[in-house]
């Protein structure tokens, strides 16, 4: 601020190089490497925890760990070579890495547990994007910055192919955004048809992105907003909590009879808390074993306790049942649907 800049784009180069060139490319490299970091601290180190659902696929620790890092390697030795067949003709290699992101979405959600699946999808995206800068934009612009200093013509190609890249990141920044984020929507990755609602969610996040790139360019493409609201509004039909009939004693499945018959119909916060002692406590007790404290502070080693988040508990558990993550402790489906009648009797 106060003052004023300008900004020119030269095509294919300027004539005079300036003295200090500044290189947009850190920020990518450290980005990739700190959520590498991560991932890799909380899931890849303790894959039974938040990689694994047994329900979803019955994967070792160490298939799971090996697959989770195949699938940005794998996810780029596509992309790029998609890149290289199809060439500059951007419409048809649009459509095919639309669907090859749809095909990420189906297996990833279909490998791991949906926390995790919705991340790894993400982080592809995000590999793409830091290995385009790495071995496409950077190095074609050095070639570019050796040429003109040895006084000669820049190659057209590195430019047009880093142009390509670069606008390739730009319509993958606000989906992997939304996988980044996801992890606090458990109503999304938890949902039946969870790699339908991610591939609906980054649709409608690269048309806003297009939109906006659109809009700076001085046209207004209200369509685009348009499409990628209805996205949007279906993406939040499907996750909306549908009316379920209580159904009678006849239709009452194997499991609601064996929890019927070991819990009682209406069954008291008494009668639960031995689930609790047994399948929450490695976590949520004044003295967890799993963590050095319970997360959030909630504790359910007492009837008071419990009660208190009765909500909480019935969402994470009877509605998303997103806990015990990965079902560490071996919650059984007889347990769950009594805490869910319990909630629901209270």
């Amino acid at each position: 601020g106060g003052g004023f800049y300008h900004k020119q784009k030269y095509l294919p180069a300027p004539a005079r190089l300036p003295e200090v060139l500044h290189w947009s490319m850190w920020k990518s490299y450290t980005t990739w490497l700190s959520g590498l970091a991560l991932f890799t601290l909380i899931y890849l180190l303790q894959p039974t925890v938040y990689l694994i659902d047994p329900a979803v696929a019955a994967l070792s620790s160490s298939q799971a760990v090996l697959l989770a890092l195949a699938f940005p390697l794998l996810g780029w030795l596509i992309y790029d070579g998609l890149c290289r067949w199809v060439g500059f003709n951007d419409r048809l290699l649009g459509a095919l890495i639309g669907l090859a992101v749809l095909a990420l979405a189906y297996a990833a959600t279909h490998c791991f547990a949906g926390r995790a699946a919705f991340l790894l999808v993400g982080a592809v995206l995000g590999t793409l994007m830091t290995a385009n800068v790495f071995f496409l934009i950077i190095p074609g612009q050095r070639r570019m910055v050796g040429a003109i200093r040895r006084g000669e013509l820049p190659n057209p190609l590195d430019g047009e192919r880093g142009k390509q890249r670069s606008v390739h990141n730009t319509y993958f920044t606000l989906p992997v955004v939304f996988a980044m984020l996801s992890n606090h929507f458990a109503s999304s990755y938890a949902h039946s048809d969870n790699w339908v609602l991610l591939v609906l969610l980054m649709a409608a996040a690269a048309l806003i992105r297009q939109f906006f790139v659109v809009w700076h360019s001085g046209d207004r493409a209200w369509g685009l907003l348009l499409a990628s609201t209805g996205l949007l509004l279906a993406a939040f039909w499907w996750l909306a909590p549908k009316v379920a009939s209580v159904p009678k004693d006849a239709a009452l499945t194997a499991v609601e009879l064996a929890s019927i018959a070991q819990f009682g119909r209406a069954p008291t916060t008494a009668a639960i808390l031995p689930i609790f002692k047994a399948r929450c406590a490695l976590c949520h007790s004044a003295q967890p074993k799993l963590m050095a404290a319970a997360p959030k502070g909630a504790m359910f080693d007492q009837v008071e306790q419990i009660e208190a988040r009765a909500v909480l508990i019935y969402q994470q558990v009877a509605v998303l049942k997103v806990m015990p993550p990965g079902n560490l402790s071996g919650l059984t489906e007889p347990e769950r649907a009594a805490i869910e009648r319990w909630y629901l009797a209270r």
